[in-house]
């Protein structure tokens, strides 16, 4: 039995494997090998690792946590999980079971984007959802914010430090009186008629189709895709949620502890802010929580 097995081997799962790897806890990754940021070339403002590929990031980092003797990584799929006398199993897709007496979730999100022609194959080159991981590749161009929710038009706010802005409402999310002063201020453009196709040569943006004909020239689009969990395990655990502005995620407290005892949830999974810093941070928090845990366990 491990002591601990971490769900998903991104940022945040790696982060937690290695405290309790330099605990010295017996711990276990599985990882499916589907990230979220599998789609971005490269990835920005995550100290000491900026402009380098994630999948390279993920790479080192499982090197560097398999010189530790009590890890080890499995690829594969975890698709079921339940608690057990002592602890919990984690079931695989293809049959075979792990059992541990902890469980950390880093388990991630899936996104949702805009039915709009044009976003999928641009997702993460010319179409982004964070100005922080992003917005400087697409300095200077012209930009646009593509609304998908009540918050958008404060998304819309940051971007134009990175270029000259167009908000598309989509006919759905009008700026409230104060937004739209920010927005003057701030020189924004509001364009009200729908986007209803991204254009040119994907992955690059050259422009938006609107619903009238009108062609609008863009570099790059920024929207918030509507997230929920990359896999259920939370929910067959059940491990509380709370509603974020793009999607549910894993309620947890200041150590990523979840209302369910010996399970702990970091990353994209467990917040609403989505950032690769932010989520390995939380890996950090979760895997000393989860070894913590175990101290008090074993002087009891």
């Amino acid at each position: 039995m491990y002591e601990v097995i971490v769900i998903g081997g991104s940022f945040a799962g790696l982060s937690a494997a290695m405290q309790l790897a330099r605990a010295r806890q017996k711990v276990l990754v599985i990882d499916a090998g589907a990230p979220r940021n599998r789609f971005a070339d490269e990835a920005h403002g995550f100290l000491g690792q900026d402009g380098r590929t994630p999948a390279i990031i993920m790479r080192d980092a499982r090197r560097q946590l398999l010189r530790y003797p009590t890890v080890d990584i499995l690829s594969g799929e975890a698709v079921g999980a339940k608690a057990v006398d002592g602890g919990f199993t984690v079931d695989l897709s293809g049959g075979d079971e792990r059992r541990a007496r902890r469980l950390i979730l880093a388990t991630g999100v899936s996104d949702e984007l805009p039915a709009i022609p044009g976003m999928a194959e641009r997702w993460g080159e010319s179409v982004l959802h964070c100005p922080y991981c992003h917005g400087y590749e697409v300095r200077d161009l012209p930009l646009g914010v593509i609304a998908a929710h009540p918050l958008s038009a404060h998304q819309a706010l940051l971007i134009p430090d990175w270029g000259p802005t167009t908000y598309f409402t989509q006919g759905q999310f009008e700026p409230e009186p104060d937004e739209l002063e920010a927005f003057a201020s701030r020189g924004i453009t509001v364009e009200r008629t729908p986007v209803v196709e991204l254009l040119g040569a994907a992955p690059m943006l050259e422009g938006v189709r609107l619903a009238d004909g009108r062609v609008v020239a863009v570099g790059a689009v920024f929207t918030a895709p509507r997230t929920r969990p990359a896999t259920a395990l939370a929910a067959m655990l059940g491990c509380a949620h709370e509603d974020g502005p793009t999607g549910p995620y894993v309620k947890v407290d200041s150590w990523g502890a979840t209302s369910v005892p010996s399970v702990w949830a970091a990353g994209d999974a467990a917040t609403p802010m989505h950032n690769a810093t932010l989520a390995s941070a939380a890996g950090v928090l979760a895997g000393i929580g989860a070894h913590q845990a175990s101290v008090r366990a074993r002087a009891a």
